[in-house]
């Protein structure tokens, strides 16, 4: 498969009264047709700033500070609002994490998916876009279509606004979907539902689609591979069978561990020491350093670059390195270096 987003070396940086805070630092990754890739990592690690940075949806205080943006084999770089509002839609499309901020509470649901809809197809028929926003709501697993169109988005559950929010997402065909925790405000029962929903329509429609979340239940479920992210940077990627059975990174150890299902009863939910670094000042060396229980002395004078575990695998962390000693990590299928 073709890379459909290439992401190379991407820094994004905010303004703020302490002055410059690197919320987004050299990343890299690429996005191929068809696939899910999911981005993980604890609140405030970037993985938000990172999906808006590529959609050019960054608020008026930040700014992309380096790096390249490949789209479909165009150079997005440089794009400008204008140039960035012909691709929203046609090309890529964001699920926000709360519907109801994405919705207008006062205009019925079928006129809102209209809109969406004649956005890129303006010269079609008002019966021609009745018949899409009826063929969108059904894609999407909303029964009596019809019926529903004229309800405002108070009317619906949780579950049922999130798939408006899809469908609004997937009017106009896009080939990639940014996913930004979609299914953070539902209860677990609705969260699986939402996320077999996502997957069944990308491999229907055979969108590529970027998940992200903090919750690696939900990367199970419906990721092919998988990029942990930490204090900005990306610390290691690959399949979702890599990452949950062989995992290298001491932060993604961390991640595993936090599971409910791997507490043992009666026993507290394992937590990650410490917080994370302020990225207004960030750290000389690894960023987890100070965290990290596994940390070696370099790791305090100089950031790990990514060591190659297979050829889909790779892991930012010293303890790959060949000098480094044998550490037998708390989780997965044990520790090769």
């Amino acid at each position: 498969m073709s890379d459909l987003l290439e992401v190379k070396n991407l820094s994004v940086s905010f303004r703020t009264p302490q002055g410059e805070l690197e919320a987004v630092r050299d990343v890299s990754f690429s996005v191929r047709a068809g696939e899910v890739l999911a981005i993980v990592g604890e609140s405030g690690c970037g993985k938000s700033v990172l999906c808006r940075s590529i959609m050019k949806l960054l608020p008026r205080d930040a700014w992309i500070k380096g790096g390249t943006v490949l789209a479909d084999g165009t150079d997005i770089t440089a794009f400008g609002q204008r140039e960035m509002e012909r691709l929203r839609g046609r090309l890529f499309s964001m699920v926000l994490q709360d519907p109801m901020t994405a919705l207008t509470p006062t205009i019925p649901i079928g006129k809102q998916i209209a809109e969406a809809v004649r956005v890129h197809q303006p010269r079609l028929s008002r019966q021609a876009v009745r018949r899409r926003v009826l063929e969108l709501l059904e894609l999407v697993g909303i029964d009596r279509p019809e019926d529903r169109c004229g309800l405002c988005p108070h009317s619906f559950s949780g579950g049922l606004r999130q798939r408006v929010v899809m469908s609004i997402a997937l009017a106009s065909g896009p080939k990639l979907l940014f996913a930004d925790e979609p299914t953070t405000a539902l209860d677990v029962t609705v969260q699986a539902q939402i996320l077999d929903l996502l997957r069944d329509v990308q491999a229907r429609l055979g969108t590529a689609a970027v998940l992200v979340t903090h919750d690696l239940g939900v990367v199970a479920r419906a990721a092919d591979r998988v990029a942990v992210m930490y204090a900005g940077k990306i610390v290691e990627t690959g399949t979702v069978e890599e990452i949950f059975y062989d995992p290298r990174h001491p932060y993604t150890w961390g991640l595993l561990r936090s599971l409910p299902a791997r507490a043992r009863q009666g026993e507290p939910l394992y937590t990650i020491p410490g917080m994370p670094p302020a990225l207004i000042d960030p750290p000389m060396g690894d960023a987890f350093a100070c965290r990290n229980e596994y940390a070696l002395a370099i790791d305090y004078q100089q950031a790990p670059p990514m060591f190659p575990v297979s050829d889909t695998h790779f892991a930012a962390t010293w303890l790959l390195d060949p000098r480094a000693p044998r550490i037998a990590p708390p989780v997965g299928g044990g520790f090769h270096g």
